[in-house]
Formats: structure tokens, sequence, C-alpha cells
């Protein structure tokens, strides 16, 4: 509980009518509780840099599927390009298949 109060003073400070009480903090807790607080703290930062209006439980959630999905995308591409690098590093072509198979599935536009 002692996040979401550090985090609820955090907005307040750049919103300054946000209720930060005690009382808002406990009704608050048990839809934040489950919720990382890095996540949250990351989700009010961007809230704060692109609204006007003080946030609510769903702008500090975030949509967190999202942006699971947005991080494993990142990865998966940095993965892929890091892999296109060592194959030119090691000046070996990529192996047998892999061109007609990403033709495949640009074709297709799914990641199977």
């Amino acid at each position: 509980m002692v996040e979401i109060a550090e985090l609820y003073k955090h907005i307040k400070r750049h919103y300054p009518f946000f209720d930060a009480s005690v009382e808002k903090v406990k009704e608050d807790y048990r839809y934040l509780k489950d919720f990382p607080a890095d996540e949250a703290r990351a989700n009010v930062d961007q809230h704060i840099l692109t609204e006007t209006t003080e946030p609510k439980i769903a702008h500090i959630r975030g949509r967190m599927g999202d942006q699971l999905d947005s991080r494993r995308s990142k990865e998966a591409a940095a993965e892929h390009f890091a892999q296109l690098d060592a194959w030119s590093a090691n000046n070996t072509p990529p192996p047998e298949g892999y061109w007609e198979a990403m033709k495949q599935k640009l074709r297709s536009g799914t990641d199977a």
C-alpha cells in the first residue's frame, strides 16, 4: 500500500486536484495491488507527458497486454536482426529454406 501512496503523491505533484488521501489509497488498493509498481510508475510518467487530465486507475494500469505484446515483438525483432548480423559476420548465407519461409510468412500475414 506504501507504493500506491507514493505513486499518488507523485501524481498529486503534477495534478494538484488529484485525490491522494489515505482513504483514496485504501479504496484503490484492491485495483492496483496485483500490478507491478514500476509499470504503474512508467504509465503515470507517460500519462503526465501526454495528458492534461489526472490519471484514473485504467491509466495507471495502462494496457498491460498491449505493452507485453509490444515488448515481445521488439525482443523478437532484435533477436531476428542479431541472427541476421551473425550470419553476415560469418559470411554464411541463411539456412536453406529461410527466404522461402519468410516469403510464406509475409504472404500469410502470420508468424507461423
